[in-house]
Parts: structure tokens; C-alpha cells; sequence
């Protein structure tokens, strides 16, 4: 059985360096400036339990505090549309297993947490972007693609 807990402040780091490694599978990067503003965005979500941020992570067992694994979520609140009347969503982000702990259900572990929260927060809808690598998990816990197209705008 996989131990899995709810993030707290002191993870922050960590949760950084397990971003850096997602980050760099899909587009690698030497930029590493965002880091102790993104560390110390953490810090703060993370102190307040019943704040709409929050991260599920599985602990090293082989290192005491560093993670293996995690799965970051977010809630955000916009105008009800049919199948979402109240107009709150999930943002699933920051899925990564390290390295030499994958294949292990790590991930799979933080994202059950991760959906039981939003379910106990009454959210009904979730969102995410899915490598390839993750694809299959998603679509085994239930997500599927959507015809809605994304588009950014970096200002």
C-alpha cells in the first residue's frame, strides 16, 4: 500500500524540484529564475488547509525528506454552464513520479487523493493536460479528451 499525504509548507522545495523534472520531459529548460518565487507561492497555499490549492505527495522511502511523487490541484470559481451550474472547476497539475520510483502507482496514489479532495469540495468538474506518458492514467481514473480547444496568450 502506498502512503500518500496531503503536502505541507515544508514540501514546497521539493514539489519544485519534482516540477523541474515534469517540466523538463515535456520541453527542457536551464531556466531556473521561477523557482524560489514558485517555492514560496507553495509555502502560502500550502499553510492554509482550506485553501484551494493543495498537493498529494508520496515520500522517498529511501531518503527522508525528499518526495517521489506528487499531484497538484487547484479550485477555480467562474459563471455556471450546462453540466456545471456553479461554475467551480479542478485544475489537475504538477503530476510527477522521480525517476527511480516510477511504475510503483505513486502517481496514481496522489491522484486518487487529489479527486477525493475535489470531491469533498464539491467539485464536479476537473481539467487537465496530459502528456502521453500520462495519458493512460487519466484515462484509466476516468478523463477524457474534449473537443474544446486550448489557446494561450503570454502577456
Amino acid at each position: 500500500m502506498t502512503l500518500v499525504r496531503r503536502a505541507v509548507p515544508e514540501d514546497a522545495d521539493e514539489l519544485v524540484r519534482l516540477r523541474k523534472i515534469m517540466l523538463d520531459s515535456m520541453s527542457p529548460s536551464t531556466d531556473v529564475a521561477w523557482q524560489p518565487a514558485t517555492a514560496e507561492a507553495l509555502r502560502r497555499h500550502l499553510a492554509d488547509p482550506a485553501g484551494e490549492l493543495t498537493a498529494f505527495v508520496v515520500d522517498d522511502p529511501a531518503a527522508p525528506g525528499r518526495l517521489a511523487a506528487c499531484a497538484t490541484g487547484a479550485i477555480h470559481h467562474g459563471l455556471g454552464s450546462p453540466g456545471n451550474p456553479a461554475g467551480t472547476s479542478g485544475h489537475v497539475f504538477n503530476v510527477c513520479t522521480g525517476p527511480g520510483h516510477r511504475r510503483r502507482g505513486y502517481s496514481r496514489a496522489c491522484m486518487e487523493a487529489l479527486l477525493d479532495w475535489f470531491r469533498e469540495r464539491g467539485v464536479r468538474r476537473i481539467d487537465l493536460h496530459a502528456t502521453e506518458d500520462g495519458e493512460p492514467l487519466y484515462a484509466s481514473l476516468g478523463f477524457a479528451r474534449t473537443p474544446a480547444p486550448s489557446m494561450r496568450l503570454t502577456l
